[in-house]
Order: C-alpha cells, then structure tokens, then sequence
C-alpha cells in the first residue's frame, strides 16, 4: 500500500532494510552491491531499492536526517510494508580521541533529549537499545569480514548547530558514557521496540568533536563501505 510517504507496492520491501540518511548513499548501495536492483520509492527523491545481495532479497532506503525524519519512514516500513529488521547505516562524529576517521562503531545503546519516544508512544525513557540478536550479527558478520569495531552509546541529537555548552557535553561524554553523536538511532530504536521489530545501528567516523579532520560529501557517500558490507553480509532474508 501507498503511504504519504512512499509509493512502494505491498511486498516491495524485503524483510530486512538498510538505511542510511542521505538518499545518493542509498543508491551508490544499490548500485554497487545489489543485483537485480529495483527502485520501489522516490516520492520526495527518498529513494528506496529492493535486490539481491549474495542471493538474499535486501532492501535499502534513505531517512533523511533527525529523529522525525527516520520516524517517519521506519515506522511506514514496519507497520505498513512487513519489515520486520532495520539496519540503520549511518555517519557519526566522534566524541573521545580514540575514535579515527572511517571507523565503523557498533551502537549499543542510543541516549537522546529528544521527546520523541513520549509523544509516540507514552515512553519516557531517555535511552533506548538496538535489538540484541540483530547487533550481534552486526558482530559475528564484522569478525567473518575482519572489520574491526567500535562499540558504545550513541548521543542522538535533535540540535546540529548546537551553542557550545561545555557543561552538557561533558553530562553527555562523562556521565551517559556517549562516545560519538548523531542524530537518529534513537528514533528507530523506539518504533521498533513499539511495533514488536528489530533494530540496530552501524556508524561510520565522519568527523571528530577531538580532532579538526573531516570527511567530504563525496568521501561520506562513497567510502563507508565498510559499514555497508558488514550490514548486507548479516541481513536476514
């Protein structure tokens, strides 16, 4: 069925969806690592693909950025379209010096300010957690690839161009033990764990709240793939 949202046909979308924010990062996915590649959504050009991967039928579609945004389109494809696993791909800055550019962290819990989860569903919990079979996939399908991994908690933000508030930050980093922002996962969390579904996260280093380097558009499209390969080779059909 159609949503507001998506045009896709029941049935378009496999069981499991890969996810990423920026929809180019959804079709250089599709492009290069998907056979048989159909696109199923372009309304508002949130572009969605259903293909193969090493045989196994996977979908990918882009989410836009924030909370809202992911929201919305996670929630469609749970409730409306049978997906049952998400996987969102996503970029991430690195809030402790041992994070490095392009590395791929592992989220294993998602802390936000955000009142998302209170005006959705009535849950007023601060934090939220990946499903925990969907992550350790995520781990067994890095260690056969021989990608290392980071894990820890996400801070998803509501606020990109947040005044500096050296007080708050330090709550984030010390206090909830947040090693790298971002501003969605925990937005997908919730509306799987209130629809009964399955979610997890992987993050690729985009820049760093420690050091001055940072990736390119382009970079961010085209070299996270190493996030994209852990996530296709642990998708459930």
């Amino acid at each position: 069925m159609a949503t507001p949202h998506n045009r896709a046909e029941n049935g378009a979308f496999a069981r499991t969806v890969l996810m990423p924010g920026d929809p180019l990062r959804a079709r250089f996915i599709a492009e290069h690592f998907l056979d048989d590649v159909q696109l199923v959504n372009d309304v508002q050009n949130m572009l969605g693909y259903t293909g193969y991967y090493k045989g196994k039928r996977v979908s990918v579609m882009a989410h836009g950025m924030g909370i809202p945004s992911i929201g919305i389109y996670s929630y469609e494809l749970f409730k409306f379209y049978g997906v049952e696993n998400i996987i969102r791909i996503g970029s991430t800055g690195g809030y402790i010096p041992e994070l490095k550019l392009y590395d791929t962290i592992l989220v294993t819990a998602a802390y936000s300010e955000s009142n998302y989860a209170l005006y959705q569903n009535g849950d007023t919990s601060d934090i939220m957690y990946p499903d925990e079979e969907l992550t350790q996939k995520l781990r067994e399908s890095a260690a056969k690839l021989h990608i290392p991994l980071k894990e820890g908690i996400a801070h998803s933000s509501d606020v990109f161009y947040a005044a500096a508030n050296p007080v708050h930050q330090n709550y984030v980093i010390k206090e909830r033990h947040c090693i790298c922002a971002e501003m969605e996962c925990f937005g997908l969390f919730c509306n799987a764990k209130a629809l009964g579904k399955k979610s997890a996260c992987l993050l690729s280093v985009s820049d760093s709240f420690c050091y001055e380097e940072q990736t390119t558009h382009e970079e961010r499209r085209q070299r996270f793939t190493d996030m994209m390969k852990i996530a296709l080779d642990a998708a459930e059909e």
